[in-house]
């Protein structure tokens, strides 16, 4: 028996649409790329180079935190009505299970909850094997628009 997902986005997602609002910004610095949208999931990919690093030559666990918060940040505003609201970060933390030297890491995300006023969403960044490097969870606060 297939299992069907229910989607969760309010308007009609693209990747070129998520690509497009990262230029001049920390997610275009660092190279954060969209990749892939599901119906209740979305994922970016980032490099683990020169950009990522921390001085000893691994992914620096702040690189880390931005790719989870653009993820997240990005999902949750799309599970709004854009008209009447918006959401943003309260509050992020992360485990760093695993260290990583180069290549790239792809980070997915997905909502835990969707509410009126709170969102929350895991983010699981795993290696180019496949293999767990973080995970992260993202609390957004949704809020009323001006006017």
């Amino acid at each position: 028996m297939e299992e069907t997902i229910e989607k969760i986005w309010t308007v009609p997602v693209t990747l070129e649409m998520f690509n497009a609002l990262n230029g001049g910004t920390i997610m275009e610095h660092i190279g954060i790329r969209f990749i892939e949208v599901g119906a209740d999931y979305l994922k970016a990919e980032m490099p683990v180079d020169h950009r990522t690093y921390q001085p000893f030559g691994l992914l620096h666990g702040g690189a880390s935190v931005v790719l989870a918060e653009t993820i997240g940040s990005s999902g949750a505003n799309l599970c709004v009505d854009p008209e009447r609201k918006y959401c943003v970060g309260l509050d992020v933390n992360a485990n760093h299970v695993r260290s990583v030297r180069s290549g790239k890491v792809v980070g997915t995300g997905r909502p835990l909850h969707l509410g009126r006023r709170t969102q929350v969403w895991e983010i699981l960044i795993h290696d180019e094997e496949g293999k767990l490097v973080c995970v992260s969870r993202l609390t957004m606060a949704v809020l009323d628009r001006e006017g």
